[in-house]
């Protein structure tokens, strides 16, 4: 949020204006991302759903049985004066594994797939760019074989899926997967987590 000053003769308006940007990420379960990017500095807003996919409105249950075409993916409203699409992308794959295709981890078929729905052309060049240098640099020892694609209809997830590690935490698989994932982006990342 910023305030903006404008003058109109000897009066002065003062307004806020909300400068957010918009990424739609999917990299293996949507618990996984919201519960990082929930910790993230200059995110204001992280929501779980579904996207990519053929049916309109699709239950978690139809996600998951890997016939509808969408992928878990996390809607992530940041303020891009606070931080960069390339800094929010480095998060993005660190946190998850980038060379497996259609899995993360034992959650296996194209709803885990890794893929970037970019919002602009600015993010299609910039998460292609990223690709190019993690697969230039050998950053891991396969291939990056995340998807960059246009951002298609948003469909949010059940009520239930949103801050699910947040009112979860102790169930075995947040305490399996999730955990390990928020573990190594405060590990990583201390300096750009929210206080």
């Amino acid at each position: 949020m910023r305030s903006i000053q404008c003058c109109a003769d000897t009066a002065a308006v003062f307004y806020t204006v909300n400068m957010t940007e918009t990424a739609i990420l999917g990299g293996g379960c949507f618990w996984c991302l919201e519960a990082v990017y929930d910790r993230l500095v200059g995110v204001q807003s992280v929501e779980s759903g579904y996207m990519g996919g053929h049916v309109d409105n699709p239950s978690y249950r139809q996600v998951c049985s890997g016939t509808t075409g969408h992928v878990e993916v996390t809607r992530v409203n940041f303020d891009p004066a606070e931080l960069s699409f390339h800094d929010l992308l480095e998060v993005f794959f660190t946190i998850h594994d980038p060379t497996t295709l259609n899995r993360q981890g034992n959650d296996i078929g194209t709803q885990y797939r890794s893929v970037i729905f970019y919002t602009s052309e600015e993010q299609r060049k910039e998460a292609e760019k990223a690709i190019a240098e993690l697969n230039a640099a050998h950053t891991y020892r396969d291939p990056v074989v995340t998807t960059v694609e246009p951002a298609t209809k948003f469909f949010i997830a059940e009520d239930y899926h949103q801050e699910y590690y947040a009112n979860n935490s102790s169930q075995p698989y947040c305490q399996l997967v999730v955990a390990p994932k928020v573990q190594k982006f405060q590990k990583n990342f201390r300096e750009k987590m929210k206080a």
